[in-house]
């Protein structure tokens, strides 16, 4: 039954070996002389040895006790550096946090500040950060790639937790400079109906409905064109809007990652705030990842 024994079962013999009395042996690991008399009775039963003789006087270590007392005490006292080891190394901010980033507009206006805060609090970390492929934006934080990410809402994975909010923007029509609707003030979310959006592959339901709805708010099918972006990303994108291909739904701080002089941006009308925020695996047990979004809550709270 030795294959049985616990290490706290251990422990408490080295302490009683060391203190030879069980009154300071359970005062020493906060625990009652019961408790200590129940381990010990447990131990020697489990290794088949009497390992304490012990009278209403005294307590000695029996023959056996002393040569067991001298085996395991250094193993236990290295098993024990290395555990102190592994748990140090658990709760230390150190090395390198890998944040995705849906697009570089998810990240909001604050984004920068709270790496650099947190890099400033925390100088033996710094944070790498990864631009997530549209085709499986969620694929690299599932398969830890990157411990978080900056993306666009609504999300419901139930994977998945939604954190701190980095952006609220309103929404914009990127079309082509030629385009009929170029030279409006504002476009309302039921024109829509009358020309082709692209809509992603890979995406969550509700975040494809989001940011390329399938129809108006008053039912109208809105024609899309299924897309695949290549390694270009937005490029690809705001190249295909500037031939007429189709008309882009975005946020004004997309503009200038798009990389086209020939698109026009129109204010919407009728559909929400896009709304972007931190999103991580459960459960969260990276001290980086945990200090991090302390660090994003107490800066975006300002």
């Amino acid at each position: 039954m030795w294959q049985t024994v616990e290490f706290r079962e251990v422990r408490v013999f080295l302490t009683l070996a060391e203190e030879l009395h069980f009154g300071r042996t359970a005062e020493s690991l906060q625990l009652t002389p019961s408790r200590i008399s129940q381990s010990l009775r447990a131990l020697e039963h489990k290794l088949g040895v009497q390992l304490v003789h012990r009278t209403s006087r005294s307590v000695r270590l029996t023959p056996v006790g002393e040569r067991f007392l001298a085996d395991v005490r250094p193993v236990y006292e290295q098993l024990t550096a290395v555990l102190e080891r592994a748990s140090a190394a658990a709760r230390s901010v150190a090395g390198t946090l890998r944040l995705g980033l849906f697009s570089r507009p998810a990240g909001g206006p604050h984004l920068l500040e709270v790496i650099g805060a947190f890099e400033a609090r925390h100088r033996e970390c710094r944070v790498e950060v990864v631009q997530v492929s549209w085709d499986d934006p969620f694929g690299p934080l599932r398969e830890n790639d990157v411990e978080l990410m900056a993306t666009w809402l609504p999300l419901k994975e139930p994977d998945l937790v939604v954190g701190p909010v980095l952006s609220r923007q309103p929404r914009v029509l990127a079309v082509a400079r030629d385009h009929p609707l170029a030279t409006r003030d504002a476009v309302d979310v039921e024109e829509l109906a009358e020309h082709r959006v692209p809509r992603f592959e890979g995406w969550p339901k509700e975040l494809e409905e989001a940011l390329a709805p399938s129809r108006t708010p008053t039912g109208r099918p809105i024609p899309d064109s299924r897309f695949r972006v290549g390694e270009r990303g937005m490029l690809d994108i705001s190249v295909r809007v500037a031939r007429g291909e189709f008309v882009y739904v975005t946020v004004p701080s997309a503009a200038p990652h798009m990389g086209e002089s020939d698109l026009v941006y129109v204010p919407m009308t009728g559909m929400p705030p896009l709304v972007s925020a931190l999103v991580w695996r459960r459960p969260a047990r990276d001290p980086k990842l945990r200090e991090f979004l302390a660090v994003a809550r107490e800066l975006l709270r300002t």
